[in-house]
């Protein structure tokens, strides 16, 4: 199939070609449109349902835009305001509304006439939203929206000093790589220092959001917040027992080779204990991987990269680039970690990274390349909602792009000694990135399960829950207070609650797609396109089965694909 990168901002019919958005007295007059309109036949429902997307598209990119300039620079106060502006002033304004069609939509007798292979997921979603609607949880909704970017605020000021000048805390961290090992010592306890500066205020923006979140859940009828999430999140196909099943597969079959990992890092540094300021770190005499100079440079080499894999990839990051829909490099004031912002007029989405010229970023940017993808895939689809797919195939796309790419590097390194580092350095994340979304996932059960904690409680859980799933291999000694407050690094637990098990779900989808990959690489790219084209309109399972993949994170599973990864971690070293 011909696919291209050459996509179209989606025309305004229903609304003003040149509408912009200044006040909720600009969509009030839509929103009321659409709930008089009456609704005779199916061609005038599935008119109806087409106003209703581009509404939906023209309100979601204009709020995404908001959010996007307000994280590139957090000093901004005007861009932090027109944020706010939106959550506190628009968005409570339109949720009403919004659970009026809905339910307009579910009270039509023409719903049935639609194709309901079409519809089934996007259906199921809309009586989801009526169950959980409550006027009382608009203004904590609100609140929550504009709570959250506070930990962006707080973060995007961190910064520390070495050599006499100052580093962001990502820009940092590439000391963490010296092969001096003092050098990398000062940098470790120099981060965690300047993190220990902010985890009261960390705590307390945490504390209000928990008890926020709870109190929503409660409105709504759930005994936690956790359970609300679940069916917020609709996740249909898997349960909170599933997740827990999952910790235990990790315990039992990925620590014995992170284990494993770490022994080999020991003895490649010649060292009789390995200390967390180890673990990125290259023997004496080994320059640490420096794949790219800045931005530009990230942005052409992953371009060949991508042209290599596939020109279709290639063409969708020049698109972006020819938008401006990118922010790549670290700097003070910009909120940290990265994203693939998708827009749903445009079509083109936004990358945002904080690179600062490590391996690491190359797998940021190809991974966030990999959801940038997606968007361009599913662009298509008829309506705005078909494109709201599950985190847990959006983050295959990602995923599944690490992985794909590997082969295609050579765009960043220049000698097949550093190609190998650079996919051992792959290999062995793939791996102990495992125990990491153990632990986030196992740790937000337990927060919203017992949403009136203590501090003292929450320290004591999460050292409980990390000391779980961590590994003997690394000496922490006299270092326990750096780890009590681990989780503050972790942005999805205020900005995106339980959103981190997807990760390990979409990780074992990734695997599966790059054992695909191995053996017929036209076959697997082509499962791959074909599913994320398909958006939202069908199931998790049948997502992955479009992919050629099995929607299964059992311990036999797990076991399976941390096997082949391992092997192929092996063959670098034979």
């Amino acid at each position: 199939m011909l696919r291209t990168a050459d996509i179209k901002k989606i025309p305004h019919n229903y609304l003003p070609t040149a509408f912009s958005l200044k006040e909720w007295a600009d969509l009030e007059p839509f929103f009321k449109e659409l709930s008089d309109r009456p609704i005779d036949d199916k061609t005038g429902l599935e008119k109806w349902l087409k106003d209703v997307s581009e509404l939906e598209a023209f309100i979601s990119e204009d709020a995404c835009w908001r959010q996007i300039k307000m994280t590139c620079d957090t000093t901004d106060k005007s861009l932090e305001d027109a944020f706010t502006y939106f959550c506190m002033e628009i968005q409570p304004k339109m949720q009403p509304y919004a659970d009026a069609l809905n339910k307009k939509l579910i009270a039509s007798p023409f719903t049935s006439e639609l194709n309901q292979a079409d519809y089934f997921t996007y259906l199921r979603s809309v009586k989801k939203s009526i169950e959980l609607f409550r006027t009382e949880n608009i203004p904590l909704q609100a609140e929550l929206s504009v709570l959250q970017q506070q930990y962006g605020t707080i973060a995007g000021k961190m910064t520390i000093e070495m050599n006499g000048q100052e580093y962001t805390l990502q820009q940092a961290a590439q000391f963490l790589e010296n092969e001096d090992r003092t050098v990398r010592e000062e940098a470790y306890r120099k981060i965690q220092e300047r993190r220990l500066q902010d985890k009261d205020a960390m705590h307390d923006l945490y504390s209000t959001l928990i008890q926020k979140r709870h109190q929503v859940a409660v409105n709504a009828g759930f005994a936690n917040y956790r359970d609300y999430k679940f069916a917020e999140l609709g996740r249909f196909d898997y349960s909170k027992e599933d997740c827990f099943q999952f910790h235990e597969a990790i315990k039992l079959h990925v620590l014995p080779l992170i284990d494993k990992i770490y022994a080999r890092k020991k003895q490649k540094l010649g060292l009789d204990i390995l200390k967390p300021w180890d673990t990125e770190a290259e023997p004496a005499g080994t320059k640490p991987l420096r794949p790219f100079t800045d931005g530009k440079d990230l942005y052409e080499k992953s371009v060949a990269c991508f042209e290599q894999l596939n020109p279709f990839f290639a063409d969708c990051l020049r698109k972006m680039n020819d938008l401006k829909h990118f922010d790549l490099e670290s700097r003070k004031g910009k909120a940290p970690g990265g994203y693939n912002c998708p827009l749903a007029e445009s079509g083109a989405p936004f990358i945002f990274m904080n690179a600062a010229g490590q391996m690491s970023d190359v797998t940021t940017m190809v991974h966030e390349g990999g959801h940038a993808i997606h968007s361009f895939l599913s662009h298509p689809l008829s309506l705005s909602a078909f494109k709201e797919y599950p985190m847990e195939i959006a983050e295959v796309a990602s995923m599944s792009m690490e992985l794909f790419s590997m082969n295609h590097w050579q765009s960043f390194f220049e000698n097949e000694s550093d190609l190998n580092r650079a996919k051992e350095h792959q290999l062995e994340r793939t791996i102990t990135i495992f125990p990491w979304i153990a632990i986030i996932d196992k740790f937000q059960h337990w927060v919203y399960e017992n949403p009136n904690h203590t501090i003292e409680e929450r320290t004591n859980n999460w050292t409980a829950i990390l000391k779980e799933f961590s590994t003997n291999s690394i000496d922490y000694s006299g270092l326990d207070m750096y780890r009590a407050i681990g989780w503050q690094k972790q942005l999805h637990l205020f900005e995106v609650p339980f959103y981190y098990i997807e990760y390990g779900i979409a990780q074992l989808g990734a695997i599966g797609m790059w054992m695909q990959y191995q053996q017929s690489p036209t076959q697997a790219l082509e499962n791959y396109m074909n599913a994320l084209a398909l958006g939202g309109t069908k199931t998790l399972p049948e997502l992955y089965k479009t992919a050629g993949l099995e929607f299964n994170f059992s311990p036999n599973y797990v076991k399976t694909l941390m096997d082949f990864t391992n092997q192929e971690l092996e063959k670098l070293f034979n």
